[in-house]
C-alpha cells in the first residue's frame, strides 16, 4: 500500500530535496504541499515550491500557500542558509502553476477528514504553523493522522542559538501546540540529519544522472554547501528536510528512541529548545526521536528517486 503524505514545507534548498525525493519514490503517494513562512517569506517560498514542481514536471498535486507569519512571533527567514530567495543558487523556471483556491491549512484538514482514518502521514519540514492552526481549527484531525514525521528540533543540538533549531524557534508556540496535542510525533532533529551530509561523492553521483532534476539538486547542493560553510563551518552541508520523508518510506534507515518532548517557550536563553527527557527507561509515550542514520541507503533512495523523475 501507497504512503500518503502531506508535505509541509517552506522551500529552501533541502526542502525541494524533500520534494523531489517524496513525488519521485515509487512507495509515497503526495497527496499535497503546503507552504508556510520560515527560509523565507511565505510568497517567496510558495514561488520556490511552484518551481520545483515544474522542474520535476510533477502532476496531479495539489500546491496551497498557508501561514504567513508565526503565531505571536514576528516573522524571522534565513537569508544566511538560503539566500534572498530562499532557494538561491539554481536557476528556476518560470511556472504557470498556480495554488489551490483553499488556505493550505483548510486543505490539510479536509484532506485529513476525507481519507480513512489512520492514512495519512503529515510531513512538516518547516516551522509548525500551519500543523497547529489546523488541529485548533478542526481538533479531530488528532485522531486521524496516523503519525507525524517533523524535521525540527534537536536532543542535544542546537543551530539557531545554543540549544534551539531553526524550524522550532521561528515559530515555538505553535510547535508547543504540536508536541502536546496527543498525535505520535517522530522528530527527526539535528541529531539526525546532520549524519546526512552531501559530501563531494555523493555530489558527483547526483552529477552522473545527467538531467534536469539532478543538474538542479547538484546547482543547489553546491550554492547550500558555500552558505553552511560560511554561516556553521559545516565542509559538507546536512540536508535536513529529506530525511523526514526517507523515514516514512523506510523506517528502517533510521533509528528511534521514544522519550517524551516538550518545548521551551520562557527561557532567556533556551526559547525554541526541544526538551528530551532521557533520564528514565521509556514509558508509554507519544513522541519518539531520531538517533542514527544508515547514511548508505539514505542516499541511494534519494538518488533513485531524483533518476526515476526522468
Amino acid at each position: 500500500m501507497l504512503k500518503r503524505i502531506i508535505l509541509d514545507c517552506d522551500p529552501g534548498h533541502d526542502d525541494a530535496i524533500a520534494m523531489l525525493l517524496a513525488y519521485g519514490n515509487p512507495d509515497i503517494e503526495l497527496l499535497a504541499v503546503t507552504t508556510v513562512v520560515g527560509n523565507q517569506t511565505l510568497e517567496k517560498v510558495s514561488r520556490n515550491a511552484l518551481a520545483i514542481a515544474e522542474i520535476a514536471k510533477m502532476k496531479g498535486i495539489p500546491f496551497a500557500k498557508g501561514a504567513s507569519r508565526p503565531l505571536v512571533r514576528e516573522v524571522e527567514v534565513a537569508p544566511s542558509i538560503h539566500g534572498d530567495s530562499g532557494l538561491d543558487g539554481p536557476k528556476l523556471p518560470k511556472s504557470d502553476r498556480t495554488f489551490h483556491n483553499k488556505h493550505a491549512v483548510q486543505l490539510i484538514i479536509d484532506l485529513i477528514m476525507s481519507h480513512p482514518e489512520k492514512t495519512i502521514t503529515l510531513v512538516p519540514t518547516g516551522g509548525l504553523t500551519n500543523i497547529a492552526l489546523a488541529a485548533r481549527l478542526e481538533p479531530r484531525i488528532i485522531e486521524r493522522v496516523k503519525e507525524i514525521v517533523l524535521m525540527g528540533g534537536g536532543y542535544h543540538t542546537g543551530n539557531w542559538s545554543a540549544v534551539a533549531e531553526f524550524n522550532i524557534k521561528i515559530d515555538p508556540e505553535a510547535a508547543h501546540i504540536v508536541f502536546n496535542a496527543g498525535w505520535q510525533i517522530t522528530m527527526v532533529g539535528l541529531d539526525l540529519t546532520h549524519q546526512a551530509l552531501a559530501t563531494p561523492d555523493i555530489i558527483k553521483k547526483i552529477a552522473q544522472i545527467d538531467t534536469e532534476p539532478a543538474k538542479f539538486v547538484v546547482d543547489l547542493l553546491e550554492f547550500f554547501g558555500k552558505m553552511y560553510k560560511q554561516a556553521q563551518g559545516f565542509d559538507a552541508p546536512p540536508v535536513h528536510d529529506p530525511c523526514a520523508v526517507a523515514y516514512v518510506i523506510d523506517p528502517t534507515l533510521i533509528e528511534t528512541v521514544k522519550v517524551p518532548v516538550n518545548i521551551e517557550l520562557t527561557g532567556t536563553h533556551t526559547l525554541g529548545m526541544t526538551v528530551a527527557d532521557f533520564r528514565y527507561p521509556p514509558k508509554p509515550c507519544n513522541t519518539q526521536v531520531a538517533t542514527k542514520l544508515d547514511k548508505e541507503r539514505f542516499w541511494d533512495l534519494v538518488i533513485d528517486a531524483i533518476k526515476r523523475l526522468n
